[in-house]
Formats: structure tokens, sequence, C-alpha cells
């Protein structure tokens, strides 16, 4: 009797071992088909695996989810069909870039705008310790600067592990050209504080100073 029940549990326990183990094959196998998918932009594929229950907020290796890898690449209309399926647009890779702070940081303001309309966080932050406003005006991306810079609640002071805010940003590593001036007045205008210095004590004023970009310098100006 004793190994008529030792067979029966034994069998149980193998049946549901194998049947756990093709389970989790079965899913590795979904994650890896629908990440491919949204590397090759294919809409409809990706469409009809979230409607058949696919998890949106899937991860690669480097646990860039569904969205980040469609913001990497600019995929719009990707990106749409997965913030539709109750994407994460806060989700962090292990770089800790997310959807919506590389959307800032790349310029892509229609995906800024829409990862703003869901769920957008302001207290989620890049490697630097940096928001999606900081390297937005680093690079010179003026569309995304006003977007972000007039949103409401944005902390357009927010200072970075190197100690320095959007504006300072602008300021060091801008070129002084006409769209860095026009980022500055756009911080200006939205009430960014033009005297935080760095961790050297140097204003972003004194630095435009140094750098002698004049116009700048007269937008700085008490």
């Amino acid at each position: 009797m004793k190994t008529i029940l030792f067979l029966l549990i034994f069998t149980a326990t193998t049946f549901s071992y194998h049947s756990t183990t093709k389970e989790n094959e079965m899913s590795i196998q979904q994650e890896k088909n629908i990440i491919n998918l949204v590397i090759k932009n294919d809409v409809q594929s990706v469409k009809k695996m979230l409607e058949n229950g696919a998890e949106v907020n899937t991860e690669d290796n480097n646990k860039r989810s569904l969205l980040l890898i469609a913001t990497n690449k600019g995929y719009y209309a990707m990106a749409r069909l997965l913030v539709k399926h109750g994407a994460d647009v806060n989700q962090q890779a292990v770089n800790l870039d997310s959807p919506f702070l590389y959307a800032g940081a790349s310029g892509q303001t229609e995906l800024v705008r829409l990862f703003l309309e869901n769920g957008a966080k302001f207290d989620v932050f890049n490697r630097y310790y940096g928001s999606a406003l900081i390297p937005a005006c680093e690079r010179g991306h003026v569309e995304t600067v006003r977007l972000l810079a007039n949103t409401k609640n944005y902390p357009i002071d927010h200072i970075n592990r190197l100690g320095w805010t959007a504006l300072m940003e602008a300021v060091i590593l801008g070129d002084g050209s006409k769209k860095y001036q026009q980022i500055v007045q756009i911080l200006k205008e939205a009430g960014a504080k033009p005297d935080i210095p760095d961790h050297d004590g140097v204003t972003p004023l004194q630095h435009a100073q140094k750098r002698g970009f004049k116009e700048i310098v007269d937008l700085l100006k008490p």
C-alpha cells in the first residue's frame, strides 16, 4: 500500500514539475516573441499578442521594457499601442532609463506629451539623478523643454548628481547658440531660479560670462 501511495505521489509531483516547466518555457518564448515583434515594429502582431494576454511590461535581458524599446527606436504608433494597453511609462532598465526619461532626453516631444498624460512621475531619475528636462536642455531640444518647463508641478529646479539644474546644464553644456538662448528664455519665463550655483559655488550667469555667451548673460542678468 505504501509503495502504491509513493508511486502516486511521485507521479503527481513529476507531472506537476513537467507541467510547470513547460508553462515556464512557453512564457519565456512568448516574452522573446513579443520583444522581437516590438523591435521589428510589427504593430499588428503585438496588438494581437496583447489582446491574447501577453504581458505589456515584458522586459529584455537589460530590463528594457517593451515601451522603452519602442521609445529608443522612435516607434510612435507602437508606443501609443503599448500605453493604451497599460504600459508603465516609468519602468526603468538596468541603466535607469525609463520611457519618459528617454523621451525627454532624446527630444521626442510627442511621446513626452503622451507619457505625461499617462502617469509620468517626476521623482524617477536617470543614472545621473537627473530629470527628463535636464538632458533635454543639454541637447537643445527646445520644444521638449517648452513642454516640460510649462507642465504643472514639474521640478524645474531639480539638481542632478553633478550639482547642475536644467538651466545650468543649458549654459555649461550648450554652445550659446540661438536654441540655447531660447531654452534659457523658456526656463526663465517658467520660473527657473537663475542663481542656483553648482558644487563650486558658480552660478549660471557667471558660467555664461566666462564662456562669452553675451545673449544668455543678458537674459540672466537681474
